[in-house]
This record gives structure tokens, C-alpha cells and sequence, in this order.
């Protein structure tokens, strides 16, 4: 056991290349391009490794929300400098971020208002090269974007300054709601009105090099609303974005994380023997309990309590009590287990373990978040 970590999460480098070479297979079917997402560390699984291996896979874009991840990518070079290198988009900025920063990194930024069209001009203007903005409608999502009405004036703000030549405006965008239900009727609401901004924009003189509205679920099952770029996220690290309607096998994805840990303690206890805080769990027989050593603190959710799926022992289990901060309890009943055992909480499911949809259902939550929890204290191997 010497060297052996206590918990890791084994990230597959080969499924995100192949998954990032499906989604690119359907995208080109319309002629678009394919932006792989990386924000939040790559949903959890390593910014650096997970863009690379995107790249590899046919991402001629990657995305991020926060500034600080672009101009991450930028430092480590992902891609390189010649034609692989990847256009790198951030959306999701703040007055006091580093636009000039920015600009220098040859990063491509996201304005929802006029304001943002100015700080890129103005940093653009100090660094002595212009700035490449998307500007971004709020078709009906709610969040980001200038709302139908104040799209004339972010469009007129974006062109005042492209006259200047500090500005080009490069992109339309947006955002969809209700993607996951595909035949949802705000999908077809949210179409309807990007292709009424871009036809605004356009006829005030905007000549964009791409138009993107798609994520990963409309990537996989809406082609018409895929335009010149698509922007896949959970599909690139091998989830289903439509869990109801499909999992990963049947969508060509293969899921990415396997998250296990070594067992650290095991003892037989008595029957009636509470477990964990506030014992919400407790023995009905004389059984073996395995001590794993991971928490909430990283990552796994408190909400897994007598509900949390697992491999342990050979077979499929439940988290046994309350998740603690930086351990959980499996009952094994008879079953033999020792201290140095891995123990699966989820995967790809090749063995028999739990996937990370498995524990969204469980907990009462989205994979997303599943994945994209896990801490920093779980290192990351990456394989592949």
C-alpha cells in the first residue's frame, strides 16, 4: 500500500477524446464547429489534461466561464501555436476583471451589456490590439444576456466601437433553458427569438463568424439549433445531459470519472450497533463495517446519508449512516474486507459499479454537480 492514495478520482483522457470526436462527428453533419467546455476545472476533472485531450479530440474552441480558466488555458499553451491552437471564449466577467489581460492572451470575451463592450475597448486600446467579442442575447434563459429590448443598443454599443477598430464583433450567442426536453416548447421560443437578434444585428451591420446557441443536449438532439459552433459540456466528459430520455451508451459517450477510495478500518460490531452521527443507521445483526475515507469535505454529498450507492467487497451496497466531513461507513455484512480495499462509489459502471447519474438520483440532484463537487483532496490520475 506504500504510495497509495487514500481516495482518487482516475480520469480516462481516451473517453474525453472520443467523446469530444462524437460530438464533433454530429456537429460537422451541419457544418459546425465544436467549443468543449472546461469551466470549473473541467466539471471537476482537471482544466489542463481535459482541454488538451479535447483539442486532440476536434474542439477548435474551448469555454469557460471564469476569465482566470481562459487565461489559465492560455499560460499552459493548450494546443500550441500553430493551426491546432484552439480559440479560447470566456461569458462570464466581472467590471474588475483583467481585460487587458485578456485581449493580450488573445482570449475572446462575452458582452451582455454596453458596459462590457467599453471595458474591452478600453483595454484593447492600451494593449494595441483589438478585442474579439460574442455578444450574447438572453433568449428566454434568465440569466446573462441583453434582454430583446436592449439588444439594438448592445449591438449599436459593439459597433460604435468595431468603427474604432479596438472592437471586433465575432460572435451572437445564447443560452438555452430547456434543452434536456428537447421538444420542450421554450426550445422552439428560444430559436425563434436568437434567430430574430441575429437577423437584427446582422441587418445593423454585425458580420459574425460564428453563431452559437447549442449546449450538449441540443447538441445531441436538436441539429437545427446548432448554427456554426456548438458548446458541449457534461457530453464531453461522458454524462448524459437527458438522463430521461438516454444514457451515455446510447448517446456514443463514455463517462469520464471513476471516483474510489481505500478502505481504512474494518471491524465486526454487534447487532444494534448505531453508526455515524445522530446513528441513522443501525445493525440488525453482527456485521462488518468498512471505514472509507471520504467526506463531504470532498465532495460526496451529506444527502448520500443511507442512500449512497457503492462497490464494496465484491458487491453493490449503501452508504451505512450520516456522511461525515471527511468519512462514510459501508455495512458488508459477512462479506470479507480489509483495510487497503478499494472502494467504488462511481464509474463508467465496466464493474458493476454506480455511474455518477446513478448518485444524482440517489441524492436528489443533477450528475453535474456530482462530478463537479468532488474536491481537491481528491487527487486526479490521469490515464489515457
Amino acid at each position: 500500500m506504500s504510495g497509495t492514495p487514500r481516495a482518487q478520482a482516475r480520469i480516462d483522457l481516451a473517453a474525453v477524446r472520443a467523446n469530444v470526436a462524437e460530438l464533433t462527428t454530429r456537429a460537422a453533419a451541419g457544418s459546425a464547429q465544436v467549443l468543449a467546455v472546461v469551466k470549473a476545472d473541467a466539471y471537476g476533472h482537471g482544466l489542463l489534461p481535459c482541454a488538451r485531450a479535447a483539442v486532440d479530440g476536434g474542439a477548435t474552441w474551448l469555454g469557460t466561464a471564469l476569465l482566470a480558466e481562459a487565461l489559465a488555458l492560455r499560460a499552459a499553451d493548450v494546443g500550441g501555436t500553430g493551426p491546432r491552437r484552439p480559440r479560447v471564449l470566456a461569458w462570464l466577467l466581472d467590471p474588475d476583471d483583467p481585460f487587458a489581460d485578456a485581449v493580450r492572451a488573445d482570449v475572446d470575451l462575452s458582452a451582455s451589456a454596453p458596459w462590457t463592450v467599453a471595458a474591452a475597448q478600453a483595454a484593447a486600446e492600451e494593449v494595441g490590439r483589438p478585442a474579439r467579442l460574442h455578444l450574447k442575447v438572453d433568449s428566454g434563459l434568465g440569466r446573462a444576456g441583453a434582454p430583446p429590448v436592449d439588444w439594438p443598443e448592445l449591438v449599436g454599443a459593439a459597433l460604435k466601437a468595431a468603427a474604432t477598430g479596438a472592437v471586433e464583433v465575432v460572435g451572437l450567442w445564447s443560452h438555452l433553458a430547456h434543452a434536456d426536453d428537447p421538444h420542450h416548447p421554450t426550445v422552439e421560443r428560444q430559436v425563434e427569438t436568437f434567430r430574430e437578434a441575429v437577423d437584427v444585428a446582422e441587418r445593423a451591420g454585425v458580420r459574425p463568424q460564428v453563431r452559437h446557441l447549442a449546449n450538449s443536449a441540443a447538441t445531441l438532439t436538436r441539429p437545427d439549433t446548432h448554427f456554426d459552433l456548438v458548446r458541449p459540456g457534461l457530453a464531453v466528459y461522458g454524462l448524459s445531459p437527458t438522463p430521461g430520455l438516454a444514457g451515455p451508451d446510447e448517446l456514443g459517450l463514455r463517462p469520464v470519472m471513476r471516483l474510489s477510495a481505500r478502505v481504512a478500518l474494518a471491524k465486526r460490531v454487534p447487532a444494534g450497533h448505531g453508526v455515524s452521527y445522530l446513528h441513522r443507521y443501525v445493525t440488525d445483526r453482527e456485521t462488518t463495517l468498512a471505514l472509507v475515507p471520504l467526506g463531504y469535505a470532498d465532495g460526496v454529498p451529506r444527502a448520500a446519508t443511507n442512500v449512497g450507492p457503492l462497490l464494496a467487497a465484491g458487491r453493490r451496497r449503501t452508504v451505512a449512516g450520516t456522511v461525515c466531513m471527511d468519512q462514510l461507513v459501508v455495512d458488508v455484512g459477512d462479506d470479507d474486507v480489509a483495510e487497503g480495499d478499494e472502494v467504488v462509489l462511481f464509474g463508467p459502471g465496466d464493474d458493476g459499479e454506480p455511474t455518477a447519474q446513478e448518485w444524482a438520483d440517489a441524492t436528489g440532484t443533477i450528475s453535474y454537480e456530482i462530478v463537479t463537487r468532488i474536491g481537491p483532496r481528491v487527487p486526479r490520475l490521469a490515464v489515457g
